[in-house]
């Protein structure tokens, strides 16, 4: 069977990202698409990325919120929720008050947008994140889409990086409007979990 090329229709989506910059990364190209179809899309962040060496000052955190709410505004986002969950640590934080943050933002919600469950590049705030919204999603009977990459792409930026970037099968193949987004036009492979 070959992958759709077309988003679902919903109307409300939860996009649930670790850190500031997960908006663009990836999800950017899809979260334009979908607002290019209509669609009202919250970005709720879990942590400030406050622990980031790039760019580190001492008021990174603030800095970062900036940048969040700049981006998701360019890329149509209706409104932004930054949570304050320690960057670096979300898998050791209180998986249930993770839950209960991220239940409270979907209510009214169609679907959820999310890394896959390798978090791209495996970084464990990412899969932490993606695990809890899947849990959510899972608990209130709503769809959940994961932009991932192709083994192909996955394997050439583990060469390119040394990384531990992750392929895996896709359910959509979305070609995205990237002029938004650095990068440029492309494609961005999606899976229904």
């Amino acid at each position: 069977m070959s992958p759709s090329t077309q988003l679902p229709p919903w109307k409300n989506v939860l996009a649930v990202i670790a850190h500031p910059d997960d908006e663009s990364f990836g999800l950017g190209g899809v979260i334009d698409a979908f607002t290019r179809q209509g669609s009202t899309v919250t970005v709720l962040c879990l942590t400030k990325g406050e622990a980031s060496t790039l760019g580190a000052s001492p008021d990174l955190a603030e800095t970062r919120a900036r940048e969040l709410d700049a981006a998701a505004r360019e890329l149509g986002a209706a409104s932004t929720v930054l949570l304050n969950f320690p960057d670096g640590g979300l898998a050791d934080s209180s998986q249930d008050e993770l839950a209960a943050r991220v239940a409270s933002e979907a209510r009214g919600i169609d679907g959820f947008l999310v890394f896959d469950r390798t978090g791209i590049t495996g970084h464990p705030d990412h899969v932490t994140a993606t695990g809890v919204a899947v849990d959510v999603a899972e608990e209130r009977g709503l769809p959940v889409l994961a932009w991932t990459l192709s083994e192909d792409i996955a394997s050439t930026l583990r060469a390119e990086t040394g990384a531990p970037f992750a392929g895996s099968s896709s359910d959509i193949v979305l070609t995205v409007d990237r002029s938004r987004q650095p990068g440029g036009p492309g494609e961005c492979p999606l899976a229904t979990t």
